[in-house]
């Protein structure tokens, strides 16, 4: 099992900088992919960033695809989003996912989520 926990949300103005960390607990860290998620007010939770447990390969949505950037350090147990050019509809919770054996853009694919970090982004 793995526990995950965000930092780094806040409030920002449109076109600020944020990056978000996510640590994870345990030794298998390595082993696991990670996903970047979002919730907005309202709205289901949809899918930011992935990348795969080597770090070889990264997924995107294309609402972001450009501005944010996914990476992770297994030597830390943690995985970032480092978000530029942020706008108002960036605004959310965003949450860390991880699974064992699952890396993509679908929320039912991920087993274990951290309880997310606000992202509020001004006009």
């Amino acid at each position: 099992q793995v526990q995950l926990v965000e930092s780094g949300g806040g409030l920002v103005q449109a076109g600020g900088s944020l990056r978000l960390s996510c640590a994870a607990s345990g030794r298998t860290f390595r082993r696991y992919a990670m996903g970047w998620f979002r919730q907005a007010p309202g709205k289901e939770r949809e899918f930011v960033a992935a990348i795969s447990w080597s770090g070889g390969s990264t997924y995107y949505a294309d609402s972001v695809k450009g501005r944010f950037t996914i990476s992770r350090d297994n030597a830390k147990n943690t995985v970032y989003l480092q978000m530029n050019s942020l706008r108002p509809e960036d605004t959310a919770v965003y949450y860390c996912a991880a699974d064992l054996s699952y890396v993509g853009t679908v929320v039912d694919g991920y087993g274990y989520w951290g309880p997310g970090t606000q992202v509020t982004v001004s006009s």
